[in-house]
Formats: structure tokens, C-alpha cells, sequence
């Protein structure tokens, strides 16, 4: 773990915050839970104490300022081309997962984004992971931060887990997918060395709620690829706005999923997880709704997915910009 921070603190895209600085990087990681939680841009170097004081408050537990944070994990600035601080990442000190290494904090000023600079700090951080031999990396994400959760699945994250945020993750064990919409059904397919680009599974409707259907090379996939396709495309499912339940039996039983696994497991943290934003005073706005509530859609077969096709867009993911 040590080795993998003093990889990413020697990166070209990567600067360590030096001493004396850490109160800037804590402005810039206030304006990341300001723009996440409550959708509302800030300057984080134009932040005075008076305004600060008031964000905190706004959020709430989640505001609070950790004294010692330092200890906690290690912080970095992300460079732009020419040398200047962009944005922030910060890595913890310890692992998460099968001894992943842990982002807890990846920001990018507004003008920044879009020119690849986020995208490269997680390379970074995936590169430092594998030389020293760790399983790449993992992240977290709250539901209602729409846009960094549809930004890391555009860069191919796996959903790993939901049990108390949306958990994801890049690992040498899990191959690059892709999810593409034919004749309304959503299609998840992951790359084969030998054999391109292999169908595991196949989403669609059938009246209000969701048809799951696996494919042979699914169901003969390892069990990383097994365990972790499903709550993926679950996850582009509800961004896209399509039904996460296969019906009432289904739901019922949605609860054991609570902490990852079936698509219904999901539908039943996004209740929980809007819920608690709600109670909190902060607006949710997202394309899923509870399977209740679910405008019915007439039942159409699964067409014969194409490998070779190219990707469509799906619904609601189309591509916002670097986050």
C-alpha cells in the first residue's frame, strides 16, 4: 500500500499536497460534497469561513471536517496539461475489498472537465495498483450524484455493491464490458481474448416489470465475471429507467440483495437511498422508478445480440463530460 502511494505521488499526472496546503484541499473536497449532494457549483478557492460554515451545515454529518484526515489517507492534486491544479483525488491508507486500493475523493473544477484529466488520475491510480501486485481499485458513489456515478461506468467500472452507497470497481479480474440497447432490451457483454465481444445477459420488459435473461457463456463465466455482471447491468438499468423487479414473489424477497447481487436488491436501496435524501431536505432527481409505480410496456422477444455490432447508447447515460 505504501509503494502504491509513493507511485502515485511520483506520477506525472499526480502531485502530493505539500505541507501547508491541506487546507486548500479541504475547500476543494468541500466543493466536491456540494456539487454531489446538493447540485450546486461552488468556487472552492473563493470559499470564505462565513460560506463554508453554511455548506457544512447544509450537509449536514456528511459536511463534517475530520481533524487529523491526513492519518486517514493520502491527497493529491490532478494537473492539467501544463503543470496547473485541476482537481483533487484522495487514496486511503488502507484497502478496501479483496485489497483494492480505495479512492475516497476524485474532483475536477467545471472548466477542467471533459479533457480526459479524471480519467487519467484513475489510471494512475489502476497502474500504482498493479505493479505492487494490489487487485486494481474501488470506489463509491451515492445514488442521487447522477453524474460522477453515469461518468464511472462510461469509464467501464463494475458495480460491486449498494449496501451503504453504490460501490465500484476496476480489477484486473474483471474484463472491459459493454452494455448496448437492441430492439428495447439492454445487452451486457464482455470481451473475450479469443472470441470478441461475448453476450452474458439480456434485460427487457414484460408489462411493468423486468425479463432477465442469461446466456450459456454466463452461466459457464467465472465467478467474478458471475457474481458482479448482474448487479451491473442492474445499475444501467435504472439509469436508463427501466424496471429492476421480475415481479411481486420477486420483490418480496428484494431484501436479501440489500448489500449487492440480484437487480431487485438495487430497486430496494434506491428506495431506501432517496428516502434518507428526502428526509434530509435535498431534491432527488433520477429516470428509476419503484417497480409500483412503473408505467406497463408491452412484452417484446429478445432479439439475438451482436457482438460485432457497434454500441448504442443507452437511455440516460449519454455522455456529460469528464467528471
Amino acid at each position: 500500500m505504501e509503494r502504491a502511494q509513493d507511485r502515485l505521488a511520483a506520477g506525472p499526472r499526480l502531485r502530493a499536497v505539500a505541507e501547508g496546503d491541506e487546507r486548500r484541499f479541504t475547500l476543494w473536497d468541500l466543493a466536491s460534497l456540494v456539487e454531489g449532494e446538493l447540485g450546486e457549483l461552488v468556487a472552492p478557492d473563493a470559499l470564505t469561513p462565513e460560506v463554508e460554515r453554511r455548506w457544512r451545515e447544509r450537509l449536514g454529518e456528511s459536511g463534517r471536517e475530520w481533524p487529523g484526515g491526513e492519518l486517514y489517507r493520502r491527497r493529491y492534486w490532478v494537473l492539467d496539461e501544463g503543470g496547473a491544479v485541476a482537481g483533487m483525488v484522495a487514496v486511503d491508507n488502507w484497502t478496501k475489498g479483496p485489497g483494492q486500493l480505495a479512492v475516497s475523493s476524485l474532483y475536477l473544477i467545471p472548466e477542467a472537465r471533459g479533457r480526459g484529466l479524471a480519467a487519467g488520475a484513475l489510471d494512475e491510480v489502476y497502474a500504482a495498483a498493479a505493479v505492487e501486485g494490489l487487485p486494481g481499485f474501488r470506489l463509491e458513489a451515492h445514488w442521487s450524484w447522477q453524474r460522477a456515478v453515469r461518468y464511472y461506468l462510461r469509464r467501464g467500472l463494475w458495480v460491486v455493491g449498494w449496501k451503504r452507497s453504490l460501490a465500484l470497481a476496476r480489477m484486473p479480474q474483471l474484463p472491459p464490458y459493454r452494455v448496448c440497447e437492441e430492439g428495447g432490451w439492454l445487452h451486457l457483454l464482455v470481451a473475450d481474448r479469443g472470441w470478441g465481444w461475448v453476450p452474458m445477459l439480456a434485460a427487457g420488459c414484460e408489462g411493468r416489470w423486468l425479463r432477465l435473461d442469461e446466456t450459456p457463456d454466463y452461466r459457464a463465466a467465472d465467478g467474478w465475471v458471475h457474481e458482479y455482471a448482474r448487479s451491473t447491468l442492474a445499475l444501467h438499468l435504472a439509469l436508463a429507467g427501466r424496471p429492476l423487479v421480475r415481479g411481486p414473489q420477486w420483490w418480496a424477497e428484494a431484501w436479501r440483495w440489500s448489500d449487492a447481487g440480484e437487480p431487485e436488491g438495487l430497486a430496494y436501496k434506491i428506495e431506501h437511498f432517496e428516502q434518507l435524501a428526502l428526509a434530509a431536505g435535498r431534491e432527488v432527481v433520477s429516470p428509476y422508478r419503484p417497480a409500483a409505480t412503473q408505467a406497463p410496456a408491452a412484452p417484446t422477444p429478445p432479439p439475438a445480440p451482436r457482438a460485432e455490432a457497434p454500441v448504442a447508447a443507452v437511455p440516460g447515460l449519454a455522455d456529460s463530460g469528464d467528471g
